[in-house]
């Protein structure tokens, strides 16, 4: 069944604060130090946690996202780092003319952290931030590959069955629809885990769309074990082994979580 960081919110923010602190922004500052005069752009923000150790750098951090609620608790737990102007979130969509318009060429840094893999239009999506990027701008990603044993975010599933099946998710969508149906999903469920099932992505063709927009790759980093599986399941995060990693398309079986930082040409 769900597991208990999905209902609890502090939790939730507690936990992306310190994945964020011990392995987001390491990577990325292995391209990208930050410093005070960065601005960092976070799509799909939640409650904010990610941003965290950004603005403990110096950087003006924005968060922006699609749902109210989250963007209600992130101004909650990060209060006094807004009044002082060092964040800001919004209920936004990016693609918006207003959005547009104030934060062309704005960003040094965008993060999408599991976000890549809920987007539609991955294709048009990519080379659209290139508008809200400063010249050399960089983009990090971390996502699930799709293939790989909770890909489809099954483990948001509120029955225990259902949540509990690796690679269930990679069969055909009506054989996947009945699963989810005989195992008692609700129907908003059933829905949510369709819709990342159309949207799910691999680390082929993530690198694909990357280079088709433009960006080079500029760093990358698979894992074996995802660093925030340490707070799900108790497990000791641990990079991807070689061998595993050096065959394409099967890796992405095997790869729990991808980090990505592509940069702008």
């Amino acid at each position: 069944m769900a597991l208990e960081h999905h209902s609890n919110h502090k939790m939730r923010f507690d936990q992306q604060v310190d994945n964020s602190l011990h392995y987001v922004l390491p990577f990325i500052e292995q391209t990208l130090p930050i410093n005070k005069q960065m601005k960092v752009l976070e799509i799909g923000c939640g409650e904010g946690g990610v941003l965290k150790p950004f603005q403990l750098k110096g950087a003006f951090c924005l968060g922006v996202d699609l749902n109210q609620i989250r963007i209600d608790l992130a101004n909650e737990f990060l209060h006094e780092e807004v009044a002082a102007g060092q964040m800001k979130f919004m209920y936004k969509n990016i693609y918006d003319d207003d959005f547009q318009t104030e934060f062309e060429s704005f960003f040094d840094l965008i993060i999408l952290k599991d976000v890549i893999e809920h987007i539609h239009n991955q294709e048009e999506f990519m080379p659209f931030m290139k508008k809200l990027l400063k010249p050399k701008g960089q983009v990090f990603f971390g996502f699930p590959p799709w293939y790989m044993p909770f890909g489809g975010h099954q483990q948001v599933a509120k029955q225990k069955l259902t949540s509990k099946i690796p690679y269930y998710h990679i069969l055909p969508k009506p054989i996947y629809k009945t699963l989810l149906k005989w195992g008692g999903e609700e129907e908003h469920t059933i829905e949510e885990l369709l819709e990342i099932k159309d949207t799910g992505i691999s680390i082929e063709r993530f690198e694909r769309i990357a280079i088709a927009s433009d960006y080079s790759i500029i760093n990358k980093q698979w894992y074996l074990i995802n660093p925030i599986y340490k707070f799900k399941f108790g497990l000791k995060p641990r990079k991807q082994i070689w061998p595993l990693g050096a065959i394409p398309f099967v890796r992405n079986f095997v790869t729990t979580c991808a980090y990505y930082t592509i940069q702008k040409n």
